[in-house]
């Protein structure tokens, strides 16, 4: 009985280590171990040159020159840059990212507060504007040059010419002032109130997914009409006597999701990036912000972390756009391996 367990244990295993996706994600992750390592010596090489004290911020500009250095013995400022990188670097390999120097938290406390806000802004506007493109350039790509997809295209192209925090300002103008339909500042957890939190963040996620709405409308009609007006497999179904939205949704639609995906892994760090600013706008607590008023009190530990954690999320997004290429085209897992 024992020998057949390990006898089946051992080919379990021997299936996994030959599986083609998990050796894709082996190979992933191992990128992603020199990238953030050099995410994070970048951050702290630049951070270090920006001028200003951490010491000197905290004291007040009335502080005389051996208080401020006094401080900064008693925080470690006053140690070689590299030796300071290196004890971080030793604490984030067990998870401790050290405490902030302004609250004087520990960083991962402060991250796992804010990291859930910028989270749900994040998801909302993606899964807001793919909700929305999606049938919109199928509609468009339906009849080309059309009325609906030239309406399409004029929303697009608007859309992609306006700033995220030039519309964020728009929506709030409209829909929190004159119309007052939502809150133009503030948050509300969703554990607290779920409807108040919708509402609060309905604003914000509009300011980010507006203009990826427009890009993945123009980008997918323009691969569906693409599809459709120019490859063989879509000829051979349609003179097999498939029907236009069938062909249209079930063969061109699939092999534009490929180009789609590969989009939506790259806005993704975009995407992150836009948080900061409509975080500041909207007054939501997450991690841009976090980042943002780290910068200005000069919490290197807190900003550290924050671009860390942009980089990590970053790596894990293009990730996932690896193993959905392989789950869309298994030829791809082989191909990788």
């Amino acid at each position: 009985m024992t020998v057949a367990v390990e006898r089946r244990t051992r080919n379990v295993t021997a299936a996994l280590l030959a599986s083609p996706s998990l050796r894709l994600v082996g190979k992933r992750l191992l990128m992603a171990i020199p990238i953030t390592l050099g995410v994070s010596i970048l951050t702290f090489w630049v951070l270090n040159l920006v001028p200003g004290s951490a010491a000197q911020q905290l004291l007040g500009v009335e502080a005389t020159e051996e208080q401020v250095r006094a401080l900064e013995r008693e925080m470690g400022l006053d140690r070689p840059a590299w030796i300071r990188y290196l004890d971080w670097l030793g604490g984030a390999v067990t998870g401790d990212l050290g405490k902030s120097f302004v609250s004087d938290q520990q960083v991962t406390s402060l991250l796992g507060e804010r990291l859930v806000v910028t989270f749900e802004l994040v998801i909302l506007a993606m899964v807001g504007s793919l909700v929305l493109a999606i049938p919109v350039a199928l509609l468009a790509a339906y009849r080309p040059n059309r009325l609906f997809d030239r309406l399409s295209m004029i929303v697009s192209v608007s859309g992609l010419s306006v700033a995220n925090y030039v519309l964020a300002l728009i929506l709030v103008l409209i829909f929190a002032v004159q119309l007052g339909w939502f809150p133009a500042i503030g948050y509300v957890p969703f554990t607290e109130d779920p409807v108040e939190n919708l509402r609060t963040m309905a604003l914000p996620a509009a300011a980010i997914a507006f203009p990826l709405f427009c890009f993945y409308t123009r980008f997918l009609r323009g691969d569906l009409v693409d599809q459709l007006l120019g490859q063989d497999y879509i000829i051979t179904a349609q003179a097999k006597g498939v029907g236009p939205w069938r062909v249209l949704i079930r063969h061109a639609f699939r092999n534009s999701s490929f180009g789609l995906i590969t989009v939506v892994g790259l806005n993704l760090s975009t995407l992150i990036g836009a948080t900061v600013i409509i975080e500041q706008i909207f007054a939501i607590p997450g991690l841009g912000q976090l980042m943002v008023q780290a910068i200005n009190t000069r919490d290197m530990m807190v900003v550290q972390a924050c671009v860390i954690v942009f980089a990590v999320v970053t790596v894990v997004a293009n990730l996932v756009t690896d193993l959905l290429y392989a789950v869309l085209d298994p030829r791809i897992r082989y191909g990788s391996s």
